[in-house]
């Protein structure tokens, strides 16, 4: 998935703030799942829900406003009711920005676990895809 660093990203020092980070990664996460065929706003009407119970984010390297940052995204791990994500955020330049990785937990509406049905875990099991999407795209390419 392609983003493109806007002014609203960055902290005075015109650097991405870190926490932003977390948005990207969730970005990541939906479009992972959408491409393969699992919106997670159906999963979510269906009462099915993948949460964040582990974060470890390892920064590298600072983006800056004007940057593209493309966001490989993975699966490293299934179990009855976890997945394991693995990230690589690199720059324009190929620059390693950020690695990292999500344990996500499957839960229904009451919020307690559950295993991933099998017809979600056949799609999202395939091997790592890079992704596009719109906010990567700008009208005016000239800053």
């Amino acid at each position: 998935m392609k983003i493109r660093v806007y002014y609203h990203d960055t902290d005075c020092g015109g650097v991405v703030y870190y926490a932003n980070y977390l948005k990207y990664l969730e970005e990541a996460r939906t479009h992972y799942f959408e491409d393969r065929g699992v919106p997670v706003k159906k999963l979510m009407k269906e009462g099915i829900h993948f949460i964040v119970v582990r974060q470890e984010v390892d920064y590298k390297h600072p983006a800056r406003y004007g940057d593209m940052l493309d966001i490989e995204t993975k699966i490293t791990e299934i179990g009855k009711s976890k997945v394991i994500f693995e990230y690589n955020i690199v720059n324009q330049d190929g620059k390693e920005i950020v690695s990292a990785v999500s344990k996500m937990a499957t839960v229904g509406k009451d919020l307690k676990p559950m295993g991933i049905p099998e017809d979600i875990r056949a799609k999202i099991q395939n091997s790592k895809i890079k992704m596009q999407n719109d906010r990567s795209k700008s009208k005016n390419e000239e800053f």
